[in-house]
């Protein structure tokens, strides 16, 4: 029937509009990267996979905002541990953009525990423990768009052109 096609043309039109969407991700390089000398590598991999880094600043974080950006966490015993540690810095605070990228940087990043992260994830390559797990990335586009909020100014973030854009992209 026509409704039944119709049907099908809606979800697949939806379908393929939520997948190839263009999106924004917040990654923080932690202390323990930063003092390894990962952040060259760790960018490098975003990059590779063809992603545009458009906000990018080193910084030395307040415990004020480390402790809101991590409020989810606030009732877990780790909490303290964890704003003292990163706020020991310095951090690198980044914003990436392309299509699906919250889904595929986490992807690239690996499972919070470096332990249970596959080889070829910058956990699974350069982690051992939960407490140094290297880097921080957005687990969702609400919260990517919370932290991004919270780490920039508008002013901050660069829209720019990138050359390789119809390489990457149909």
């Amino acid at each position: 029937s026509i409704c039944s096609i119709c049907s099908i043309y809606f979800f697949l039109f939806f379908y393929f509009f939520t997948i190839f969407i263009i999106s924004l991700l917040f990654i923080m390089i932690k202390p323990d990267g930063v003092q390894r000398g990962l952040c060259g590598v760790i960018i490098k991999r975003f990059e590779r996979k063809g992603y545009k880094l458009i906000g990018l600043k080193m910084l030395n974080p307040t415990e004020e905002i480390l402790k809101e950006h991590y409020k989810d966490l606030a009732d877990k015993p780790f909490f303290k541990k964890l704003v003292n540690y990163i706020s020991q810095g310095p951090v690198i605070a980044m914003v990436w953009e392309g299509v699906d990228i919250v889904k595929q940087g986490r992807r690239i990043i690996g499972e919070t525990n470096p332990l249970d992260s596959a080889v070829g994830t910058i956990r699974g390559d350069f982690g051992l423990e939960v407490g140094r797990n290297i880097i921080h990335g957005s687990d969702s586009v609400a919260s990517a768009n919370r932290e991004i909020n919270l780490w920039f100014k508008a002013d901050e973030l660069i829209q720019w052109k990138n050359h390789s854009t119809e390489w990457i992209y149909e």
